[in-house]
């Protein structure tokens, strides 16, 4: 039988050696900047609101400040949110090319 090989993974950003930004926590980030709430991006990513709420609050406890500030009238990313998002964005692309690269470097099928 015989089968691609592929070089796969999931990229994270740590800090301290805690993982902070994963591509969930961006989607997360990235819905609360679209709806402006922690509730409706909750529900629109199919999670409780208790795990959006714990998702921001370890990013808020790990970042050491505020990436999402939340009032009754609504939730908003600070600059420093927005900027990690960016930062994410761009290195998790450079990853994905990499393991494209990668990829093409295995034999073209592997016979078992």
């Amino acid at each position: 039988m015989a089968g691609k090989l592929q070089a796969r993974g999931r990229f994270w950003l740590t800090l301290d050696g805690t993982n902070f930004l994963g591509c969930g926590r961006v989607e997360l980030l990235q819905r609360i900047a679209d709806t402006g709430s922690i509730s409706k991006a909750a529900q629109a990513m199919k999670m409780s609101y208790k795990a959006a709420w714990d998702a921001v609050d370890a990013m808020n406890n790990t970042w050491g400040a505020l990436l999402v500030e939340s009032s009754p009238g609504g939730s908003l990313l600070t600059a420093d949110a927005k900027r990690l998002m960016a930062t994410f964005i761009q290195a998790e692309t450079r990853y994905r090319v990499l393991m494209t690269e990668l990829t093409e470097t295995l034999p073209d099928e592997y016979i078992r």
